[in-house]
């Protein structure tokens, strides 16, 4: 039995907030590349056939719910940190900027009363999430907000480092692996050094190794 994606949004309707928007970011783990977030309107209980965990799907599937999610979304806003920023105020921190800032852009043209958050964390030692909200340890599976944030994230970010990072570091192979720690990322990385778009703060264990 597939759940009912729609049931946290409605306890939150009953309990008089209107305006929800899903947020979730992509892009905490690899070696490379910037952190992404979403945040997410969608019209209630919209019918996204397909619509999951972005982690659930595969790429191709990913992309087709990016088209529709961007064409039926109410509003939606995407963001990004750094590799350099992540550099200058650690991942968790990053995390929770790029999604403030995904906030952000939505409140250009709508007020959010709620915000929806994957994860159970909602600030680092500098950054906090100023707007009302919730977190939801696996929400990207269990609201359709955040799942449909946590595709917008994923997407976009794989979109610019396949074309973007890829055009400009072409020698890393980065629509390959996604900036992710794969055998061929290190092998590349031992080869060439690092690129101003590596975490150098991912890299300490692998700098640790080099002769």
């Amino acid at each position: 039995m597939t759940m009912d994606l729609w049931t946290y949004e409605r306890e939150q309707w009953s309990a008089g907030y209107e305006t929800l928007c899903g947020v979730d970011e992509a892009g905490a783990g690899p070696l490379a590349g910037p952190v992404y977030a979403a945040a997410v309107i969608l019209p209630r209980e919209i019918d996204i056939p397909g619509l999951n965990d972005s982690k659930k799907l595969t790429e191709k599937k990913r992309e087709a719910l990016y088209d529709v999610i961007t064409a039926q979304a109410a509003a939606y806003s995407i963001a990004s940190v750094s590799a350099a920023e992540i550099d200058e105020m650690d991942i968790l921190n990053a995390r929770m900027l790029a999604m403030q800032r995904a906030i952000d852009g939505l409140s250009v043209s709508v007020k959010v009363d709620l915000a929806l958050i994957d994860g159970n964390r909602d600030h680092g030692s500098r950054v906090t999430i100023t707007v009302p909200h919730v977190c939801l340890v696996g929400g990207d599976g269990k609201s359709a907000s955040i799942a449909a944030a946590s595709i917008l994230a994923k997407v976009s970010r794989d979109r610019y480092v396949s074309t973007e990072l890829e055009a400009q570091f072409p020698q890393y192979h980065f629509a390959k692996h996604k900036g992710y720690g794969t055998k061929l990322h290190y092998e590349m990385l031992d080869a060439y050094g690092p690129c101003p778009e590596h975490r150098r703060t991912f890299l300490k264990k692998w700098e640790a190794k080099r002769p």
